[in-house]
């Protein structure tokens, strides 16, 4: 009986050292899994996952990348000096890089080139929405903090798009200009626009399609649009193509830049000069004397370089976590004031300014 009773004890002994062993594992394992939890978590937040603070600073020394539709392009160098200029008073640097063609896929190789600089920001005029899409996730999925300016890439491949206008407000402006300088307001037009896939231009184009459908204007037909495709040259001999191919029109609305110079410059010293006008989206200095001289009575634009400008506040704003890109956000822009962020990661400029013989001299850009 001794001997059964020892070997019981000790057995019994044995299996209290056994469990205080699990016990003490077992403690030490959920001590670590809450350190680890707590500490993973907190790194997730810091990497991306705060909420934006309206209060916060703008940081010193952000850098960002700057791609325009395509260089040379006197639209765009107005509107990427905004964006330069915004930096520079942010105590950052903004660096220009873009193609020299307006292809849909031209701006893929130089996207995948900056990514590997890893800038805070990559602030860009889409060539094409979808095209560029795949890359801008690329650089999202690095931390890298993306904005779109005058023309929109998918709206998942970026945190915040600054649109000029609504586009709604400009394709209603376009279709009121075209009235405008039709005789009686009834007739045929024409649109030349900039690039086939050119996001902005598909829009209001739309838009203005819409609008001929009412009542208001049914008087007018558009008969044709065609492809300039930014290019001086091209969008010369397009002009060249719709006043041959369709001897009744009226008008060409060119709602771009390239396009509404080269259609003025073209008609200024044509035979059918006081027969069919232009209108469209241009800047000030570069249709003046086609106003003056009656090319073209009316067109529009907002300021490009103020486009740029609140580029680049938005995009500094994303990287100082002052905003996301979520709605009912917003940030202070500096010379342009407090801006909120709209449905779909939107911030408007403003609406656009129409410009006639008798303002055009009060603008010089």
């Amino acid at each position: 009986m001794n001997s059964f009773h020892r070997s019981r004890a000790l057995w019994a002994a044995l299996l209290a050292v056994v469990l205080a062993m699990v016990v003490a594992a077992c403690g030490d394992t959920k001590d670590d899994t809450e350190t680890n939890a707590s500490g993973g978590g907190a790194a997730a937040t810091t990497s991306g996952g705060e909420a934006a603070n309206p209060d916060g600073e703008y940081r010193s020394g952000l850098t960002a990348i700057v791609m325009p539709k395509q260089l040379g392009n006197p639209y765009e160098e107005l509107e990427d000096s905004g964006t330069v200029e915004a930096f520079e008073e942010l105590g950052g640097k903004a660096t220009i890089e873009g193609p020299t063609d307006a292809g849909a896929s031209s701006q893929v190789p130089l996207l995948q080139s900056a990514i590997q600089k890893q800038p805070d920001a990559i602030i860009l005029a889409a060539n094409d929405p979808n095209a560029v899409a795949p890359v801008l996730k690329q650089a999202m999925a690095r931390d890298i903090r993306v904005v779109t300016q005058d023309s929109d890439a998918a709206s998942d491949a970026r945190q915040v798009f600054i649109n000029q206008a609504t586009t709604e407000g400009i394709g209603e402006v376009l279709a009121r200009m075209a009235k405008q300088v039709v005789p009686g307001g009834r007739g045929e037009i024409a649109v030349l626009s900039a690039t086939a896939n050119a996001t902005n231009q598909n829009a209001w184009i739309r838009v203005l399609r819409e609008r001929l459908q009412t009542p208001e204007y049914a008087d007018l037909r558009l008969v044709k649009v065609a492809y300039g495709d930014d290019d001086d040259q091209k969008s010369f001999q397009e002009t060249q193509g719709l006043l041959s191919a369709y001897p009744n029109l009226r008008a060409i609305v060119a709602p771009t830049t390239v396009g509404i110079a080269a259609a003025a410059r073209y008609l200024s010293s044509s035979p059918k000069k006081g027969r069919v006008a232009v209108t469209g989206l241009g800047t000030p200095n570069q249709m003046r004397k086609f106003v003056k001289d009656g090319t073209s009575p009316v067109f529009a634009l907002w300021n490009p370089k103020d486009v740029g400008y609140l580029g680049g506040y938005a995009a500094a704003a994303l990287a100082s976590g002052i905003i996301t890109g979520a709605e009912g956000e917003t940030f202070r822009a500096g010379r342009l004031g407090e801006r909120t962020i709209e449905a779909n990661g939107e911030i408007v400029l403003g609406p656009p300014t129409e410009f006639t013989r008798e303002n055009i001299d009060d603008f010089d850009f």
